[in-house]
């Protein structure tokens, strides 16, 4: 049969080759192809023909297939890197408080055809064709964001496009402060963000301090708690235009009311960041900034189990009535979506936003009000036990997901927990602690229980964590104790010493048999 295609496809080719030949000059073609007579010409020319056409189908049909192999296939080597990611994600305890573990579905919808399509713009508003189902998308995300916190659609709206937490912030400030507007957020040894404006004496180390002047409030260094009275007094001093009621590493509630008061003495802006707090405040675990703040920033991916993603929310509708009963309507709306796009980002990454519907649509129900529910428990219970094992806990405990531990108590610097921790596969963050001058070197660290809590850890479960929270910590001490310097890259020298090394070995093994045996999402994605 092949061989009949095959012949079929010659005599046509030598037919019309032919007719070629009696068109045109012979003695050129005899030249060119090397050849005496006619019938070897359109023979040579067949040949040719056919090779080609056969090599450009091979061709394409390569193409296909290299498009349409899946990963393990076309790059076995990346392929084998996310392996061992997952196979570390598996067996480790992930105590970052900032990390998750997103649902199947959120993976699902990041690894769509939704990845494809450019459009800039806005729905109904694009700056490219065929985006009627783009539009729709984006649409359902915003609904579902303003579902997932009660809010009313004819008094807030949301903007679902940025990129992160950190370029939503700066969105804000570019649309509503303005080059060199003045702006105070908690300052970041006070448990703050980079982006709330955090500088030192010798560098302006975020973007946020370059193109906006930035003063910080700060914690009573006793209590470790924010000092609302000295923010009440420093911003007649200062006059900012913006106040950031936000935090990265900060366990207890804040006193939103209070910032609302203290914002509008000197007639400042209220943005509430609530990137960590954002699924508690969701399952009505932590006060709602809502009704105080004039903007509500967030990431997607805390708390909230979603997408690496950012949203920014704003009160939209009637601000006020003047003496003459004229209606005075927020302006912030044009505002911030002009500073989104085009201001600062290009296209909004769909599948991204699609993946932020279904994480707002879980965030609506009532198994994910339970799961915020557990992990606020399971953070009080492990600041309790490590309070018990004589670690010093900042502000005496927490409200939140966040356990804030100061090492200074126990000889330990930040730096070399976090680094014996990771040796026995347990992931947390080196983090400053009130009254620390350097950011590099900090006093503490971090703990969270959102990505342990999604794996069904309980408070039962969070006694071990402790346990080998506490080993790890002592083998640190130890090896701190038997070096003969402060520095961390000594602390190295000695932690990879053979008695040590057995010692981490062996709490290892532990850690990964014990965490291995939970549930982990999106595995099979």
């Amino acid at each position: 049969m092949y061989v009949r295609l095959v012949a079929n496809k010659f005599h046509r080719t030598s037919s019309r080759l032919t007719e070629f030949f009696n068109r045109s000059n012979q003695s050129n073609c005899f030249n060119q192809l090397n050849c005496v007579n006619q019938s070897n010409c359109v023979k040579q020319l067949c040949f040719n023909y056919l090779s080609k056409r056969e090599l450009s189908i091979t061709s394409s049909k390569m193409s296909q297939q290299m498009l349409s192999q899946n990963l393990a296939d076309s790059d076995a080597e990346l392929y084998q890197l996310i392996q061992n990611e997952k196979k570390r994600q598996l067996r480790g305890l992930e105590m970052i408080a900032s990390e998750n573990f997103t649902s199947t579905s959120v993976l699902n919808a990041l690894s769509t055809c939704l990845h494809n399509k450019y459009s800039e713009g806005y729905p109904n508003a694009r700056y490219y064709g065929g985006n009627e189902f783009i539009d729709q998308i984006e649409l359902l995300a915003q609904k579902r964001s303003l579902t997932a916190f009660g809010l009313d659609p004819a008094n807030w709206g949301v903007n679902v496009q940025p990129y992160s937490g950190s370029p939503a912030n700066f969105e804000v400030y570019t649309a509503l402060v303005g080059p060199h507007g003045r702006i105070m957020g908690l300052d970041l040894p006070d448990g703050g963000h980079l982006t709330h404006g955090y500088y030192t004496e010798k560098k302006k180390v975020s973007a946020t301090s370059i193109f906006f002047e930035s003063m910080p409030y700060k914690v009573d260094p006793n209590t470790g708690l924010i000092d609302y009275d000295a923010l009440a007094a420093n911003v007649k001093i200062f006059k900012p235009k913006l106040i950031i009621a936000g935090v990265s590493c900060y366990p207890r509630h804040l006193d939103y009311k209070r910032f609302r008061e203290i914002a509008d003495s000197v007639n400042a802006l209220l943005l509430a960041d609530m990137a960590h707090v954002s699924g508690l405040v969701a399952a009505k675990q932590a006060p709602n900034p809502f009704e105080y703040s004039d903007i509500v920033t967030s990431t997607t991916h805390k708390t909230l189990r979603g997408p690496r993603a950012g949203v920014i929310f704003f009160r939209r509708g009637v601000k006020s009535v003047d003496a003459k009963g004229v209606q005075i309507m927020y302006d912030y709306e044009e505002k911030i979506n002009t500073a989104v796009f085009p201001g600062l980002q290009g296209g909004p990454h769909n599948n991204t936003i699609g993946a932020i519907a279904t994480a707002m649509k879980q965030a609506s129900t009532k198994e994910f009000a339970e799961y915020a529910q557990q992990v606020v428990k399971n953070a009080q219970h492990l600041a309790t036990r490590l309070q018990e094992k004589g670690y010093k806990i900042v502000t005496n405990g927490t409200d939140n997901h966040i356990i804030w531990v100061d090492l200074r108590t126990v000889g330990l610097t930040g730096s070399k927990a976090d680094k014996v921790l990771e040796s026995v596969s347990i992931a947390c963050n080196k983090n400053t602690v009130p009254g620390d001058t350097n950011a590099l070197n900090p006093g503490g660290i971090r703990l969270g229980t959102p990505a342990l809590t999604t794996r069904g850890f309980k408070e039962k479960d969070i006694d071990q964590v402790g346990e080998y929270l506490d080993q790890a910590l002592k083998i640190a001490i130890q090896i701190k104790d038997e070096t003969n310097s402060r520095l961390l890259k000594d602390f190295i020298v000695t932690l990879n010493q053979p008695k040590f090394q057995e010692q981490i070995k062996k709490l290892r093994e532990d850690v990964e048999n014990y965490a291995e045996r939970f549930y982990m999402p999106g595995m099979d994605v």
